[in-house]
């Protein structure tokens, strides 16, 4: 099983990444057979091919990210972070909670975010 330390420096590597990264630099995070659940709800998008599709559709955007909390148990980790993602003018903040699992390597297993269209603040 990964250390806390290594599953937390891996959270912080996601959020990093989701804030300003590459979809390749987020699927990196991801194991192979990976599934990501985003919101929780909706059909999980599976293996890398599938995520990477996921994260390119705003990998364009300017966009920014700020962790506020991590909890480590076991091999899964749970988190709150801000995202928020500029058009023109209009910026929209999305403060997910996502749960993660991960394998022996620190990289993640599954992916389940917490947030529906309600928790979406536009400004």
């Amino acid at each position: 099983m990964a250390s806390a330390d290594d599953i937390r420096a891996t959270v912080r590597a996601y959020v990093e990444a989701v804030g300003s990264g590459s979809a390749a630099d987020i699927v990196a995070l991801y194991r192979a057979d990976a599934t990501v659940e985003d919101p929780v709800g909706s059909e999980p998008h599976v293996g890398h091919a599938a995520i990477r599709t996921f994260y390119e559709s705003f990998e364009q955007l300017e966009r920014s990210s700020e962790l506020f909390a991590v909890r480590v148990a076991g091999d899964s980790a749970a988190f709150s972070f801000r995202v928020v993602t500029r058009f023109g003018d209009q910026s929209f903040t999305l403060e997910p909670i996502d749960v993660m699992t991960f394998d022996e390597d620190a990289r993640i297993a599954s992916m389940r975010a917490f947030w529906s269209q309600d928790d979406m603040v536009a400004s």
